[in-house]
């Protein structure tokens, strides 16, 4: 890839500032130092980037090694637990995430934000819910919204780097894991367990509750119930919620139908054109509820899980824009202008939950694990009271992993997965036809080695099969990937090594078949179903560990695809849109993210904490010109103060500008967010109840993602004050 030398420079810098910070921290030794490992937002405290943790009900990390010791293959790992999550509350699992080094959001609306990692998203991210895909459509498109409500999530673990291929070749950029208690592990110890959570805020008159509750039924069955509810209403904004160039477009527009004598029409434009304070049709309601069970034999556990997703969110329209629909007879004097059109979707998801953890006894294998997921996905798309399009996805998925025993330096896991999804939509923007897919896959880790050098080694294979049978057509698709890592550990207290991938994915069954109209993405989208597989080559290199008192995290990486799968605008109007066709192109990625925690001082009673974050990349395709939606150098500064009954943190998230854009993609300017949180913890033995008061953005200032497809009229919230209460008995 051809770097810019300013902008490697500002990589390296940013790479070497990471890794070089603790150096200011107190050299000293430290006897409760932690093992090295990724970041604990909001915690303090690194864990140990292991394969599977679990946390006790006091939010301690249980080191549960599944094989392996380290799995620094995982180079860049981030875990979210309770506090962190109430800090970064969101209705979107994409908008809890976005402050973590390497990640972005989609933020196509408040109802709908995916994850974007080191750049990538869509079928390049995978969503798991306790290492199983969420089984809803919101890799189709940016405007479907995820089946996750973070209020009942435990913890959320964002993996990074080569071995997340274990969980699919649709984890290329990355995966995002999160880790509920609908299926219970263990006895709550006081004969009950209860979590609850509950927030307000002021941008979105936004509130919120959710609770689960764990109740043991003998010595080893466990019942356990969950639910959220959440309401808000439209997002408020600090200035305008139209970009300067699309504010500039819609002027322009206005003063050409003004002087054909239409007035009406100009003055739509002109209003269009000036709203500002509010994004409109951005409002939400949606609620959860989930029911399972566990049974614990000692080291084996078993149970079962159903639960029930229920959410309806607005969809914003891009104001000024018009659409045609044909009518039934294809030709197009049936066309009917739809203008600003109020769009909203209803989504439904039930889905059923098996697990099993088996120990084995001594042999080669020490324990199997096996998860099971079952899902039955509808999702509406409403134009005013009409029903507009229906999508409809079935899909089971089912996971087995053997641990084995450690045998002298020798440890590991292996295993299989299947994937079946039957799809279908129907409607008048039903872009893809009905479709079934066919996913089978065997997986192994290994590591080797107890001295300060280890190598660890991955390898997936998978055969895809992708067919829509109305239109006739079958692909069949083999896959490998793997990785291998050299790994250098110095005391315990620092951590780095080196891993090379080689990446392959199956196009989707969007990117072969679609063929439609798709106003989340303002294309009419043709898809392409002789596409070849993505493959990628990858090469990236990691440091982590403790310097005296400081923490640190830095990983480089760059990624080499050949075939890379995307669109491009083909030319000519389908529709009243852009027609935009999936073609395929070598593309290079490059980037670099780290983070570093230090005390400045700690006197026993009050400590003050500083922590730094940044990421970087830079992606293009083979004929020089940039990937679309990448976002741009991010940096956070933050001070805590910390004693033992209240925190107070102040933070600086800034964003520079992205001049370097794709054809028809227009530059995104830079801007700071400044934000502040109180965390008071009320009882006497400072657990249990946590209470917080929270303004983001408080200077009101105007911000705009660069990954959203609709950052030209859906900017960020402007100032935000939010309180929440998290309960833990």
């Amino acid at each position: 890839m051809k770097i810019t030398p300013s902008r490697l420079a500002l990589a390296s810098a940013l790479s070497l500032g990471m890794a070089a910070s603790p150096a200011w921290a107190d050299a000293g030794t430290d006897d409760e130092q932690a093992q090295p490992g990724g970041s604990t937002d909001g915690d303090q405290r690194p864990d140990d980037d292991l394969h599977n943790r679990q946390i006790d009900y006091q939010g301690n990390i249980i080191v549960s090694a599944e094989g392996l010791r380290q799995l620094d293959i995982l180079a860049g790992t981030s875990v979210l637990e309770a506090d962190a999550i109430q800090r970064n509350l969101a209705g979107q699992i994409g908008e809890v995430l976005v402050k973590l080094p390497g990640v972005s959001a989609s933020g196509f609306a408040p109802g709908a934000s995916r994850p974007v990692l080191r750049g990538f998203q869509g079928e390049r991210v995978r969503i798991l819910v306790d290492g199983l895909g969420t089984s809803d459509v919101s890799n189709t498109s940016v405007d479907h919204a995820t089946t996750i409500d973070p209020l009942t999530a435990e913890r959320i673990e964002v993996l990074r780097g080569p071995a997340v291929l274990l969980y699919g070749s649709q984890a290329i950029g990355g995966a995002v894991n999160v880790i509920d208690k609908r299926i219970p592990t263990r006895i709550p110890e006081k004969g009950y367990h209860l979590d609850a959570l509950a927030s307000i805020d002021s941008a979105s008159d936004l509130r919120t509750g959710g609770a689960s509750l764990d109740v043991p039924i003998g010595d080893v069955f466990v019942v356990h119930l969950d639910g959220s509810w959440r309401e808000s209403d439209d997002l408020e904004i600090a200035g305008f919620q139209l970009s300067d160039t699309l504010r500039a477009e819609l002027l322009d527009e206005a003063d050409e139908e003004a002087a054909e004598g239409e007035v009406e029409e100009a003055a739509e434009l002109r209003e269009a054109a000036g709203r500002r304070g509010v994004v409109p049709n951005t409002a939400s309601e949606s609620w959860t509820v989930n029911a399972g069970f566990g049974v614990i034999l000692g080291d084996s556990s078993f149970g079962a899980s159903i639960g029930w997703y229920d959410t309806d969110y607005g969809v914003p329209g891009r104001p000024g824009t018009e659409h045609a629909h044909e009518g039934e007879d294809g030709d197009e004097a049936d066309e009917q202008e739809e203008g600003e059109e109020i769009v909203t979707i209803g989504l439904e998801q039930f889905r059923a939950d098996f697990r099993a953890d088996i120990a084995l006894g001594d042999g080669f294998f020490s324990k199997v694990k096996a998860r099971v997921g079952y899902s039955d996905y509808t999702h509406t798309e409403f134009e005013g009271a009409e029903i507009g399009t229906v999508f409809d996805s079935e899909s089971i998925e089912a996971r087995v992993e053997l641990l084995q025993q450690q045998t002298g330096p020798w440890r590991g896991a292996s295993g299989a997965q299947y994937l079946h999804r039957d799809f279908f939509a129907e409607g008048a923007e039903a872009y893809i036809p009905p479709n079934l897919t066919d996913q089978f896959a065997l997986f192994t880790l290994q590591e080797f080695g107890n001295g300060p050098f280890q190598i660890e080694a991955a390898a997936r294979y998978e055969m895809t099969d992708v067919e829509a049978p109305a239109l006739g057509l079958q692909r069949d698709f083999d896959t490998f990937s793997g990785a291998v890592g050299l790994v250098y550990e110095a005391d315990e207290a620092f951590r780095a090594g080196v891993n090379v991938t080689r990446a392959e994915r199956a196009p989707s069954a969007e990117e072969l078949f679609s063929d439609g109209p798709h106003i989340a993405t303002q294309a009419f989208e043709v898809g392409d179903p002789d596409l070849s597989v993505e493959s990628a080559w990858g090469l990236e290199g990691f440091a982590r560990g403790r310097i005296g008192t400081a923490t640190f995290s830095v990983a480089v990486f760059s990624q080499w695809f050949d075939d890379y799968i995307y669109l491009s605008e083909a030319g000519g109007e389908e529709d009243g849109l852009p027609v935009f066709v999936y073609l395929q192109q070598d593309a290079d990625y490059f980037g670099v993210e780290g983070e570093v925690s230090f005390p400045l001082f700690d006197t026993g009673g009050v400590g003050l904490i500083a922590d730094l974050r940044g990421s970087y990349v830079e992606a293009e395709l083979s004929d020089g010109s940039a990937v679309p939606r990448i976002p741009p150098l991010s940096l956070l500064g933050a001070l805590e103060a910390q004693t033992e009954a209240f925190d107070l943190r102040g933070e600086i998230q800034w964003f520079a500008e992205q001049d370097r854009v794709a054809a028809f993609e227009t530059p995104t300017d830079d801007f700071a967010l400044v934000n502040v949180l109180v965390s008071w913890r009320p009882l006497p033995s400072r657990e249990n109840v946590t209470v917080q008061l929270a303004a983001d953005n408080i200077f009101d200032v105007t911000g705009r993602r660069h990954a959203s497809f609709t950052k030209e009229f859906v900017p960020l919230a402007g100032r935000n004050v939010r309180a929440s209460v998290r309960l833990s008995f």
